[in-house]
């Protein structure tokens, strides 16, 4: 059982609660276990290595989604490199995506660097694709982008690029766990999960 340890946050979200959350746990399928994670980034650091040990990257992750398979992966890159990050999201605890808000840019300049973004999944790709005009604005000499999850899917128009790095394919469902969120829960589920149907409407 997954367990929650969440006092009842009604009053802040007005939507879920400790009892709601653990019955979509429980009734989730698991897409990908926890050893399934570790081996895709196993397997991601060694092409990220290959392909740009000797470039000092600076290393973009993309908050929220980002912070836990971006602290994952980055203990798997042995090279030197810079870690930054960049907060710019669609969802804003929702299930379906919005207009894109910015809400922190990098610190360091991207002048000229070779920047590896790093995002929980590959979904409609607006939201990467936003990112990836930004470090070209900014004057990236390079930009790369690893998700940990790659949904099968038709992307939205205007998206014309795949990941340079994937860790794991799903179909599409609506997922969350290692990173992924549930209307802002259950980011720290250890693996890949799919909700049950009758929970991809709740709220």
């Amino acid at each position: 059982m997954f367990n929650t340890n969440l006092e009842n946050k009604d009053t802040i979200t007005n939507t879920i609660n400790n009892k709601t959350i653990q019955t979509i746990f429980d009734k989730a399928d698991c897409i990908h276990d926890l050893q399934a994670v570790n081996n895709a980034l196993d397997k991601m650091a060694v092409a990220i290595t290959k392909k740009l040990k000797d470039e000092n990257p600076l290393v973009l992750c993309v908050m929220i989604g980002a912070l836990i398979p971006g602290g994952h992966l980055l203990t798997r890159l042995n090279f030197p490199l810079e870690i930054d990050y960049i907060h710019a999201t669609r969802y804003r605890n929702e299930i379906r995506g919005g207009d894109l808000h910015w809400l922190v840019e990098p610190r360091q300049s991207l002048e000229n660097r070779a920047v590896l973004l790093i995002d929980d999944i590959m979904d409609g790709g607006l939201t990467l694709a936003a990112i990836i005009d930004y470090c070209k604005q900014a004057n990236a000499k390079s930009i790369h982008s690893a998700v940990i999850v790659n949904k099968i899917r038709k992307r939205e128009p205007g998206v014309n690029f795949e990941p340079d790095f994937i860790g794991l394919d799903t179909e599409d469902r609506f997922l969350f766990g290692f990173g992924l969120d549930y209307k802002g829960y259950l980011r720290n589920a250890p693996g890949i999960y799919a909700v049950a149907k009758e929970h991809e409407l709740l709220g």
